[in-house]
């Protein structure tokens, strides 16, 4: 765990409890929640969650399918309320959906009437948004993430990545403090995988966001990550947190380093010893 980023304390019952520290983006205090199916059954998803992102801080999230991975992420955008503990974005509790943060989804969900520009300027619609300037701001998105000339083009114009990277465009043009990524490239193949990699975090450096992506894949969570969260089967927790120390820009390169492979293998046996792998 990376010293200053929080301060973090197992109790007895083994709640993690996060202090206050300066410079944190996002705060989890013991975040717990429960769901109740039609026939009076309780779920229990996620058990006691704490931690803090840094600003700007890029942290992914690793963990075995129905962990709650994507709960947590619904808790932190707003869209659902936690059964017990705390979550602040910038030290304000966070209570419902909030203008300051942008959501980027597995798929693209563009809508297929409105072309490239139109769909980027969809929050500023939405949110009744200044159009002159979010339509210079999404201009200047749209070029930082290689799309400059296809404004006026459609979805069923574009490719996969082409159409994931209007996605990050748009959760971006309303300048949200932190962007929420689910799996935002788990539909792609391999090789635009890799390449959506490269361009996420030359975006983020540039954009200078704080980013929460949630990946099925080890080795993209740690290419990406300044820190990896891993966690448990359900309930899901977090079982550690492990620092990424590779200098950036990162470059396809590292994932063939030795201690690129060494830090795969770790989250790896941490999800072994957790429960989340057979």
């Amino acid at each position: 765990m990376l010293s200053g980023v929080s301060v973090m304390a197992e109790t007895a019952a083994g709640i993690k409890e996060s202090a206050p520290a300066a410079g944190l983006s996002i705060v989890c205090r013991g975040v717990s929640k429960t769901f109740e199916t039609i026939e009076g059954e309780r779920i229990h998803a996620l058990d006691t969650v704490g931690f803090g992102i840094r600003e700007g801080e890029f942290v992914c999230v690793v963990g075995p399918s129905g962990c709650g991975k994507s709960t947590l992420l619904r808790l932190l955008a707003g869209t659902l309320a936690a059964s017990g503990g705390d979550i602040l974005l910038r030290g304000s509790p966070v209570t419902g959906p909030r203008r300051d943060i942008g959501i980027v989804f597995q798929t693209a969900t563009l809508l297929p009437w409105r072309n490239v520009l139109e769909n980027a300027l969809l929050p500023a619609d939405v949110q009744g948004l200044d159009r002159r300037a979010c339509t210079e701001r999404a201009r200047g998105l749209l070029r930082m993430v290689g799309l400059e000339g296809f404004e006026r083009k459609y979805p069923f114009e574009l490719s996969g990545g082409m159409q994931q990277r209007v996605s990050i465009t748009r959760a971006l043009v309303h300048d949200p403090a932190v962007l929420l990524m689910d799996e935002p490239f788990g539909a792609l193949d391999a090789l635009t995988r890799e390449q959506m990699n490269l361009d996420l975090q030359r975006i983020w450096q540039s954009a200078g966001k704080t980013v929460f992506l949630i990946t099925h894949s080890i080795s993209e969570a740690v290419f990406l990550a300044d820190r990896v969260l891993v966690m448990s089967a359900r309930p899901g927790r977090i079982v550690v947190e492990l620092p990424v120390g590779f200098a950036r820009p990162r470059s396809l390169d590292v994932i063939g380093a030795p201690e690129f492979g060494r830090l795969v293998t770790r989250i790896r046996h941490e999800l072994a010893a957790s429960g989340a792998l057979d």
